[in-house]
């Protein structure tokens, strides 16, 4: 028996083939063809893929039409502009603001600047050139880090503060006891006996006479045949020729390390007779000295410090300021200053020592060049030519007294040394007695108390400087009679720079302009062995006319 199938296409099922009976068919009957029916189901892939196809046909129909059929893409595209001009149309709408007045000094200090721009540079002259490295150079020292303050800064700003808050109090009534010694020293003055002993001169010890030698020729005493009128006429004698003082730096040296502290080279007739505190003691002549082989004052806060050697056995100490300040000393084979110069930030040079090279290139034999003198005699009174600080009344006549001349004419410049060494080169210019400033018996410290009591000299010093830079003074030192004669010698050099100190720390008076000496017990102001507060004393002189030409100092 034959069976026949019929194809029947579901759509969710595909094709199903099922048996289905046929009707029975004649052997001579041709079968008819069955209809075939096909029926398939799209699945999700295909219809993701047909929506596409759609969509890139739109695209690309829309793409071949012409712009103007694209109203959605030219919409996007002017939406962009058409905001820009809707807000340059509100702006325009909007009112202008009124320029204030500032707005129209700025808008002409930028129109200044362009019309100078537009000018043509001038000429640098070369007064603007050397303005104009004084500027990099200030800016330079600006951008410096700042050192750290040293303990001794931090003291010496203690010590001008304290030396104000003095100052600013009330000055105290003199007392019983001070206007008691006041009349005994005025009554003192007027007796005539104690003129011989007024001079630093008459108060040494007799020449010791040399084995073999003969006694030196004691000259006629002199009178003043006239006060000389300014430091000019004291050196009128002396100065017949004019000084032609070249640069101190001018001379070519070699670099060389710090000296070590060496013991100094003795020169002929002198004798070391001990060290104390960096300090070396000679005897000559019967007669105590004592000498530093460097001055420690002038290198405080220094940017830097260096050594040059020089011909002849000379050495040049330079000592640079933070400010570019140049402190150039030269000294000779046996230690002696034979020049001393300030070079400001300007290259300026001031003379503040010169002596002649030749002269000390002949000397090898240390002399008091004031045995070629007399001895002194002034018939002036006393206190025109000593100020005791116990009798100024107003402190300007710390300036008054020590701008008067030496009192007598000045033969030649001499050297620190023959200044510090000889009491009758000294003899020839004033002191100022600072026997105001109690120091303790074997002590050369400054009690704090006593620092303001140098106010006064310190102003007129002040003063004095600020007219001529090239001032000199000397700070002597003296003790009383007890105790050993080195000892007092080497404790009165510390008085002397202790005072020196705290005119620099306190007042800021230049250290180049002090030179500091000591002389023990040599030159008592009161005739006593016995311990004494008025000979631990220090002393002041102006002696810029005994070592500088007037001429280059002023």
């Amino acid at each position: 028996m034959k069976r026949h199938f019929r194809i029947v296409v579901c759509a969710t099922v595909g094709i199903t083939l099922t048996p289905a009976p046929l009707p029975a068919l004649s052997r001579d009957a041709q079968p008819r063809a069955a209809p075939l029916i096909l029926a398939q189901a799209q699945l999700p892939e295909e219809e993701e893929l047909l929506r596409r196809k759609k969509r890139e046909g739109a695209k690309r129909d829309e793409q071949r039409a012409p712009r103007a059929e694209r109203p959605a893409q030219r919409e996007r595209a002017e939406r962009p502009a058409a905001r820009e001009r809707e807000a340059v149309r509100r702006r325009a709408a909007e009112p202008e603001p009124a320029i204030t007045e500032e707005r129209q000094k700025r808008r002409k200090e930028r129109e200044a600047v362009k019309r100078r721009a537009a000018e043509p540079e001038p000429a640098i002259t070369e007064e603007r050139v050397k303005r104009r490295k004084e500027r990099e150079a200030v800016k330079r020292r600006a951008a410096e880090p700042e050192p750290a303050i040293t303990e001794e800064r931090v003291k010496r700003r203690k010590e001008r503060e304290a030396a104000r808050q003095r100052a600013a109090e009330p000055e105290p009534a003199i007392t019983e006891e001070r206007l008691k010694r006041r009349k005994e020293r005025e009554a003192a003055i007027r007796r005539p006996e104690n003129a011989a002993r007024l001079f630093d001169s008459a108060k040494e010890k007799p020449l010791r006479r040399r084995p073999g030698g003969a006694e030196p020729d004691q000259p006629a005493r002199a009178r003043a045949e006239r006060l000389p009128e300014s430091d000019a006429a004291a050196q009128a004698r002396a100065s017949t020729d004019p000084v032609q003082i070249g640069s101190v730096i001018s001379e070519k040296g070699r670099r060389i390390e710090r000296p070590r502290r060496e013991r100094p080279e003795v020169p002929e007739g002198a004798e070391l007779v001990r060290e104390v505190n960096n300090r070396f003691i000679f005897r000559t002549n019967n007669t105590y000295f004592i000498e530093r082989p460097r001055e420690e004052r002038f290198i405080i806060d220094a940017r830097e410090v260096y050594y040059e050697e020089l011909p002849r056995s000379r050495q040049r100490e330079v000592v640079v300021r933070p400010d570019g300040t140049r402190i150039v000393t030269i000294r000779n084979r046996w230690g002696d200053v034979v020049r001393r110069v300030k070079i400001l930030p300007d290259d300026r040079e001031i003379v503040l020592v010169y002596v002649e090279d030749d002269y000390y290139d002949e000397v090898l034999e240390w002399r008091d060049p004031g045995l070629d003198l007399p001895p002194l005699d002034l018939d002036i009174p006393v206190r025109d030519y000593i100020l005791d600080a116990e009798w100024v009344e107003d402190p300007g006549d710390y300036y008054t007294f020590l701008d008067q001349p030496p009192v007598e004419q000045v033969e030649r410049t001499y050297s620190l040394d023959e200044v510090r060494r000889s009491a009758r080169i000294r003899d020839k210019v004033r002191r100022i007695d600072l026997d105001i400033i109690n120091f303790e018996f074997g002590s050369a410290q400054i009690p704090e108390s006593e620092i303001g009591k140098l106010e006064g000299v310190a102003g007129a010093m002040q003063r004095l400087l600020k007219e001529n830079p090239g001032e000199t003074f000397l700070i002597e030192g003296h003790t009383d009679a007890v105790g050993a004669e080195v000892a007092n010698l080497a404790l009165s050099d510390q008085r002397a720079e202790a005072v020196a100190t705290a005119l620099t720390n306190v007042f800021d008076i230049p250290p180049e302009n002090m030179e500091t000496q000591g002389y023990g017990e040599q030159y008592l102001k009161v005739e006593t062995q016995e311990p004494e507060r008025e000979n631990r004393r220090v002393a002041i002189r102006r002696i810029t006319p005994l070592v500088a030409p007037v001429a280059s100092s002023e």
